[in-house]
């Protein structure tokens, strides 16, 4: 029998997915960098997500590891399930363990994507944000660039990452944006995208929803989660996690909230 969806469903990316989704940043070695420490830990927590939980909603980037997490989804999940989503991130550079460099150039965009069709085993992405706005380069010509892509079927849907009301409004005159992804929790809970979305009805997809676990520390899961949740229908957050009991605390929460 398949699992009811957490929290209910939302449309992402021509997809009607579980409102809660699960985000993958956790599944690397210290500093989001390189294999996690218990592999086979990582691809069961991935596995029970969907086929235990009914999470059709995945998240990742390009950037996690970088690269091994993308080759870990496409161990624990491949052939895809038609209703999961698996979405993930590009244009980021990784010089080391804990840091992160926004790099847009249209020619790198490009060559992130056709590395992440190889390692997740797809011929089109889902769902592919651009991970960061570089400072460097025309908001324009990136998001020329993705627009380039999902016209020549590499990209099914664009969503943006960590991006103002401004650039939303700029990367609507390129193409639709599917989902906007930016942090929101509890602490952090003033970004004014929140309305923008609902009133686009563009999904808003919140990263670090429990603050990197502090919340949980001091609320709990299902307050941090109910808050979310309550903000309106048009969110749908991806907490994350590696340990198979705490995954199964935010399904619980969420199917409470």
């Amino acid at each position: 029998m398949t699992p009811a969806p957490p929290a209910g469903t939302i449309h992402i990316a021509g997809k009607h997915v579980s409102r809660l989704g699960f985000g993958t940043m956790r599944l690397t070695g210290a500093g989001i960098w390189g294999w996690p420490g218990d592999r086979p830990a990582a691809l069961n927590v991935l596995r029970q997500a969907v086929h235990t939980h009914g999470i059709t909603h995945i998240d990742t980037a390009a950037a996690y590891g970088p690269h091994t997490v993308e080759h870990l989804i496409h161990e624990a999940l491949h052939p895809y399930p038609q209703n999961v989503l698996v979405a993930t991130k590009v244009g980021m550079l990784r010089p080391g363990p804990n840091k992160w460099k926004p790099h847009g150039h249209p020619d790198y965009l490009r060559a992130c994507v056709e590395a992440s069709l190889r390692r997740l085993g797809v011929e089109q992405l889902d769902l592919c944000y651009l991970h960061r706005i570089d400072p460097q380069i025309p908001p324009a010509e990136q998001f020329g660039a993705m627009n380039d892509l999902q016209e020549e079927g590499k990209i099914g849907h664009i969503g943006l990452s960590k991006v103002t009301a401004e650039h939303i409004g700029a990367a609507s005159r390129e193409f639709t944006v599917a989902a906007v992804q930016n942090v929101l929790n509890m602490t952090d809970h003033d970004d004014p995208t929140v309305e923008l979305c609902r009133d686009w009805d563009i999904p808003y997809v919140p990263y670090r929803p429990l603050n990197a676990g502090t919340l949980t520390a001091t609320h709990g899961v299902l307050a941090p989660l109910h808050w979310l949740l309550n903000l309106g229908d048009h969110i749908a957050p991806i907490p994350s996690t590696t340990k198979p009991q705490h995954l199964d605390q935010i399904v619980a929460a969420a199917s409470e909230a």
